[in-house]
């Protein structure tokens, strides 16, 4: 009874939101990182083999491509050990770490990391925002691009001639305007879609976003669960011991 009584404790007392939270972000950040790496490496050889022969067209878009990619390393690092940073600080502000060392008694140091937590959360939150709208762009361009593929397959659902669609990518900004050809039409095109490399390069962009969404939901759990947190150890906190 002493052992299931323990269980039974620390089953109550566990952060559930926060667990979730967790296996979230790290479902989401590795989704995005991997496919967007991938997604990433994908275009980059579209790029070049399609789209523009000569190196100095695209020079910069590869070295963008390349720091992105850096980041990408340094993103991953950096969110399965802030997860476990929440995850612990979950578990410290439980009813079970409570009961145990002693009913809703705290400290200021644990006070103000419960704040800490709080402000970081807040604030990631904004920028994976901006992180999850910058996803969705080569998501609308691969879309755009398989759209206009989709028309040339199929001739009788649009009144333009097959030759006159086109991807040009330089219209996105990811080729200068003086990009030779820059942009690919009809059937030429076509064969583009048709090609597995594209094919996987878009469902990876597609399965980056998915990450992307879910990166910033967990960060909306772990933003409503720390601030839960930190009003439960301020209402309720006693003690002032360092």
């Amino acid at each position: 009874m002493g052992l299931l009584e323990c269980c039974a404790r620390c089953m109550v007392g566990a952060p559930f939101a926060s667990l979730v939270a967790t296996g979230l972000c790290f479902f989401g950040v590795a989704l995005f990182c991997g496919c967007g790496h991938e997604a990433l490496t994908g275009t980059e050889k579209l790029i070049e083999t399609y789209f523009s022969k000569n190196y100095q067209d695209y020079e910069y878009l590869m070295n963008v491509i390349h720091a992105f990619q850096y980041v990408i390393y340094g993103t991953a690092s950096f969110f399965f050990l802030y997860g476990a940073l929440l995850l612990a600080e979950g578990f410290y502000t439980t009813g079970a770490v409570r009961q145990i060392f002693g009913d809703y008694k705290t400290t200021i140091c644990g006070k103000g990391l419960s704040a800490t937590f709080v402000g970081i959360t807040y604030a990631l939150t904004v920028v994976w925002l901006l992180v999850f709208a910058c996803s969705a762009v080569p998501v609308y361009i691969y879309f755009n691009t398989w759209t206009t593929c989709q028309s040339i397959a199929f001739p009788s659902k649009t009144s333009a001639s097959i030759g006159s669609l086109c991807a040009d990518a330089r219209m996105y900004g990811v080729l200068p305007w003086n990009a030779f050809p820059g942009k690919v039409c009809g059937s030429n095109l076509l064969s583009i879609c048709k090609t597995a490399e594209f094919q996987m390069t878009f469902h990876l962009f597609i399965a980056a976003f998915i990450g992307a969404a879910a990166t910033l939901v967990s960060l909306l759990t772990f933003m409503i669960a720390a601030t839960y947190n930190f009003a439960v150890l301020k209402l309720m906190g006693r003690g002032t011991k360092f």
